[in-house]
C-alpha cells in the first residue's frame, strides 16, 4: 500500500527553495494594504520636504568664442578649429574664482566668491565655440544679473589672459555676448514630479521589503501551494469560508450542498477514492495540529457527502479529551467508543443512527476515561475499527496532533491520516511537528485538507462554481437549527444504574461480541523494531482478550467510573469468576 511519509530534512531543504513569480505577486497582494499604507507616507513625506524647501530660479546667458578677423558670427558658430579648442580651454576659466570674484565686486553681492560659484554651471556644447551660464538663484532678479555679469566677466578675464602672453593690439582670441538671460518666472527646483516620484517610487521599495520581511516572519499556512511545496504532501480539498455556518461545526443543509462548500466536500470525497485505487483506505483519521481548525466539521460533511453517494459510513468520536460527534448529530450522550473498549457494551448497543440517511451510523465518545491515550492504542481499539470497516468506510474523529499523543497513536491502526489545517491559523511550524509526531509512529499520511479559505484575496481559490450539479444532496443540519435525528434504538440507558436491566444479560442475536472478533489492526504498517503490534499476538485467545477487556474495566473501577455504568453480561461473569478464583 502507498505512504506518504513526512522527511524532515526535505522538508528544511524546501525552505531555502527560491520562490517563483506567482509567489512574489501573491505576497504583494497579501500585503497590499502594508505597501500602500508605506507608499502614500513616502509620497507624502516627499511632498512635505518639497514644501519646505526654498525655489529656486536659473536664468541663462551665452558667450562665443572668435578669432581676430572672425567678426562674422555665422562663420565662427559653423566652428573655427582654434575658437573650438580655445572653447574647451576656457570652460575651466570661467569657472574659477578669478571670474566669481570679478562678478560679485562688479555686482556689489555680499556673497563669497566659492558660494557664488557653487550657484553657477558652465556648459559648452559638443563641436562648437559657445560656452553657457546657467546661475541659480532664491531672487529670480539675482540670477538674471548673475548670468549676464559672469559672460562679460569671462570675456574681461580672457582678454587678460590673452594679452599675457605678449601680444599687442586684439588679442588673437576672445570671448562676446551672444544672448542675454530672461528674467526667470518659474522656479527650477525643487522640482514636484521629480519630489513626488523619488517618494512613491520609494515607498515602493520599501513596501515590498517590507511585504518580504512579513512574509518571511509570518508562518502561517494561507494557500495549498504552500502546503505542497514546503511539505510534498498533497491537498486533497479547500474548503471555502462559508459565513453561513457559526463557529461550531455542523452538518451542510440539504439546499445548500450546490455551494462552494458543498462542492468542496465532493472534491474532498472524490480525491480519497484516487488516493490508492487498488486499495482504497476504508478507515481514515480526521486530526488537525492545533484546536478549533475544523476537524469535527470536515468528518460530519465529508460523512453525509459519502453517504450521498451510496457508501454507508460509520463516524466514531475518538476525542475523548472534547468530544464533538454527539453535538453536531444531537446523539444521545454519554455512551459510546469508551463502553465498548472497556467491554460495557456490544457496539451495537450503542450505534445510534441519523435521521438524514440510514447508511450513515454513529459510535459517540462515551464517558471521558482518565487514560484516553492507553485505551486508542489498545488492542481492543483495532478490533473495533477493523470490525465497523467490514461493511462501511469509517471516519474517525481525532483529538490534535500537537496537544496529546491520542492521534499519533491511533494513526497506526487506520489506513490513513487526513490533516487539516485552518488557512490563515495553521503555521507551517505547527504543521511540521504534527507531520513529525505521525511519521515518528509510522503513519501513512492521506493528505491535507486545507479549511477556511478565502473566496477572494490573493489566498482564494476557484470557487466561481454556485450552482447544483443535479447530484443528491445529503440531509442535515441547515443554518441556526439543529437537526431533527432520528435516533437509532439503544440498549444503553441514558442514566447509570445499579444494576443492568434484564434485558440486557444477553446479547441481541444480530450482535457479535467484540471478544470473539479476530484481531486484525485496520492498517499494519511496516515492520519496525519495538513496535507494539510486534510483541502481541495477533491470534489471541478470546478468552485472553477478555481478560484484557476486564483489566481495563478495573483500572476504570479504580477512578470510580466502573460503578456508575452497566457491564455485559460476558464481562460481568468473567468478572465473577476472577473474582472467586
Amino acid at each position: 500500500m502507498g505512504r506518504t511519509v513526512f522527511v524532515e530534512h526535505e522538508t528544511d531543504a524546501r525552505k531555502g527553495g527560491e520562490l517563483t513569480l506567482g509567489d512574489y505577486v501573491a505576497v504583494m497582494r497579501r500585503h497590499w494594504r502594508g505597501i500602500l499604507l508605506i507608499t502614500t507616507l513616502a509620497t507624502a513625506m516627499a511632498f512635505g520636504w518639497y514644501l519646505v524647501q526654498p525655489r529656486q530660479y536659473a536664468a541663462e546667458a551665452s558667450g562665443v568664442v572668435i578669432t581676430v578677423g572672425g567678426d562674422n558670427l555665422s562663420l565662427s558658430l559653423a566652428g573655427d578649429n582654434l575658437a573650438k579648442s580655445r572653447a574647451k580651454n576656457y570652460k575651466s576659466v570661467a569657472e574659477s574664482a578669478l571670474v566669481a570674484e570679478r562678478v560679485a565686486r562688479d555686482l556689489g553681492l555680499d556673497r563669497s566668491p566659492q558660494d557664488l560659484a557653487s550657484a553657477v554651471t558652465v556648459t559648452v556644447p559638443v563641436d562648437t565655440t559657445e560656452i553657457r551660464v546657467s546661475a541659480k538663484s532664491t531672487d529670480p532678479s539675482e540670477a538674471q544679473r548673475v548670468a549676464d555679469a559672469w559672460i562679460s566677466a569671462l570675456s574681461a578675464q580672457v582678454s587678460e589672459i590673452e594679452r599675457s602672453a605678449g601680444q599687442t593690439g586684439l588679442p588673437p582670441v576672445r570671448v562676446v555676448t551672444l544672448s542675454r538671460a530672461v528674467l526667470p518666472t518659474e522656479p527650477v527646483s525643487p522640482n514636484i514630479r521629480l519630489t513626488l516620484g523619488v517618494g512613491v517610487v520609494g515607498g515602493l521599495l520599501l513596501g515590498f521589503a517590507y511585504a518580504m520581511v512579513r512574509n518571511h516572519v509570518d508562518r502561517r499556512i494561507r494557500t495549498a501551494a504552500e502546503v505542497e511545496r514546503q511539505f510534498a504532501v498533497p491537498v486533497l480539498g479547500t474548503l471555502p469560508v462559508d459565513h453561513d455556518f457559526g463557529p461550531q461545526a455542523e452538518v451542510i443543509g440539504a439546499d445548500q450542498w450546490g455551494s462552494a462548500l458543498g462542492e468542496a466536500f465532493r472534491e474532498l470525497r472524490t480525491n480519497l477514492q484516487f488516493v490508492d485505487v487498488d486499495q482504497p483506505p476504508r478507515v481514515i483519521l480526521v486530526t488537525s495540529a492545533m484546536p478549533s481548525e475544523g476537524k469535527s466539521a470536515v468528518v460530519a460533511n465529508l460523512a453525509a457527502g459519502m453517504v450521498a453517494a451510496g457508501e454507508k459510513v460509520v463516524v466514531v468520536d475518538c476525542d475523548l479529551r472534547r468530544p464533538m460527534v454527539d453535538k453536531v448529530f444531537d446523539l444521545v450522550p454519554g455512551v459510546g467508543v469508551t463502553d465498548v473498549l472497556s467491554g460495557r457494551a456490544d457496539i451495537e448497543d450503542v450505534r445510534q443512527g441519523w435521521a438524514g440517511s440510514e447508511n450513515l451510523t454513529l459510535l459517540g465518545s462515551g464517558r471521558i476515561p482518565p487514560n484516553p491515550a492507553e485505551l486508542l492504542g489498545s488492542r481492543a481499539m483495532q478490533a473495533l475499527l477493523r470490525r465497523l470497516a467490514e461493511d462501511a468506510i469509517v471516519l474517525v474523529d481525532a483529538p490534535p496532533l500537537l496537544p496529546v499523543t491520542d492521534a499519533a497513536v491511533l494513526s497506526r491502526a487506520v489506513d490513513g491520516t487526513l490533516v487539516v489545517a485552518r488557512a490563515g491559523q495553521t503555521t507551517t511550524d505547527q504543521l511540521e511537528r504534527a507531520f513529525g509526531n505521525l511519521s515518528r509512529v509510522n503513519g501513512r499520511i492521506l493528505g491535507v485538507v486545507l479549511n477556511c479559505v478565502p473566496t477572494a484575496g490573493p489566498e482564494s481559490s476557484a470557487y466561481s462554481y454556485y450552482g447544483t450539479y443535479g447530484e443528491d444532496a445529503p440531509g442535515g443540519r441547515t443554518k441556526g437549527r439543529r437537526p431533527s435525528v432520528k435516533r437509532k434504538p439503544s440498549r444503553a440507558p441514558r442514566r447509570p444504574v445499579d444494576a443492568p436491566n434484564a434485558e440486557l444479560h444477553e446479547p441481541a442475536p444480530d450482535s457479535r461480541p467484540l471478544a470473539e472478533a479476530p484481531y486484525e489492526p485496520a492498517y499494519r504498517p511496516a515492520a519496525v523494531p519495538g513496535h507494539y503490534a510486534d510483541r502481541q499476538d495477533r491470534h489471541a485467545p478470546a478468552s485472553e482478550r477478555l481478560g484484557q477487556l476486564a483489566d481495563a474495566d478495573d483500572r476504570l473501577g479504580e477512578d470510580g467510573l466502573a460503578d456508575d455504568l452497566w457491564l455485559p453480561a460476558q464481562l460481568r461473569d468473567q468478572r465473577g469468576r476472577r473474582s472467586a478464583g
